[in-house]
């Protein structure tokens, strides 16, 4: 056989490969337009138009008039400060306490087992079943935490966590710790485990204490999955409202609301499409402001590396 006629077929064979990893692909990067990023695509273009379910006749292009309606509300204000505290508060200890607990869990202990599975439970359920749990557990009325609290002498009354504005917040903010604690603890574990423990030997046998170990090699090693799971979260939590839903509904008074539960009021009791799309769009430049600021500031070269 020719040279030629050999490239030839081997350059037919290479053709049918691509077709055939096309052919597979397919399905999958058309579910991924139709259902990621055609709906952000008309999300976008629906922030700059008048789009009311009650007026589906007269849907036009209004410029900039939802993100001027949005702004003059001082409930986005409140939403947004809420955000802020709802995002970075939880973060702050949902990171602190998964960190402690994945530190715990890598040492061998009797009964490891039984408690990583206590600890990984919450990530197993629903956000909004979560909710449903701590509405029951900070009633007003008849919760176990009010009734705790009585017991041990810490208050005579019950206090209203839920229907108070200066509690509601503190409540759901509680429950978000819990909820997300999990997260933290699964992926700073795993990554835990990958640390060879032959550097931690070497440091042993130059009389490295824990705090040492700890700051030196252990962070070190396993930042570029602290740094990732960091950003993860803080995308996660900004747009969680399964929570919040069901435990105030943004409430009392819309003190608890957050920008995505003040964006879902506007399509579940307003029908103002344009609106919550304005708000949607907002929501993103924040996060994609914040991402670009956040990776400049944690920018490492070689995280990892000793």
């Amino acid at each position: 056989m020719s040279t030629s006629a050999t490239r030839r077929k081997m350059v037919k064979a290479e053709k049918s490969k691509m077709r055939f990893v096309i052919a597979c692909l397919a399905p999958a990067l058309l579910l991924v337009l139709g259902f990621t990023y055609y709906p952000m695509l008309r999300g976008v273009v629906m922030a700059f138009q008048s789009y009311s379910l009650f007026n589906l006749s007269d849907v036009k292009f209004i410029g900039l008039d939802n993100f001027r309606d949005v702004m003059s509300n001082d409930s986005f204000w409140l939403a947004l400060k809420n955000s802020v505290s709802w995002v970075f508060i939880s973060l702050f200890f949902q990171f602190t306490m998964g960190f402690s607990i994945a530190l715990l869990l890598k040492k061998q202990f009797f009964g490891r087992g039984v408690y990583q599975g206590f600890a990984f439970f919450p990530w197993a359920m629903s956000g909004f079943l979560i909710g449903l749990i701590w509405r029951w557990l900070f009633n007003g009325q008849i919760g176990v935490i009010n009734d705790l609290l009585i017991k041990i002498g810490m208050t005579d009354t019950p206090i209203p966590f839920l229907s108070s504005p200066s509690w509601g917040m503190f409540a759901v903010i509680v429950a978000n710790i819990w909820y997300g604690v999990a997260f933290f603890a699964i992926m700073l574990l795993a990554a835990l485990q990958s640390v060879p423990e032959e550097i931690y030997e070497a440091a042993d046998m130059d009389g490295t204490n824990r705090i040492q170990k700890l700051y030196h090699i252990t962070i070190p090693y396993i930042l570029p999955t602290i740094l990732t799971t960091v950003i993860l979260r803080i995308i996660w939590i900004m747009n969680f409202p399964d929570l919040i839903y069901s435990m105030t509904n943004g409430g009392p008074a819309g003190s608890t609301h957050i920008l995505s539960t003040f964006m879902m009021d506007k399509i579940l009791f307003g029908g103002d499409y344009g609106k919550a799309a304005a708000v949607g769009l907002i929501m993103m430049v924040i996060l994609f402001l914040f991402m670009f600021f956040y990776f400049a500031a944690t920018k490492h070269e070689k995280a990892g590396d000793f």
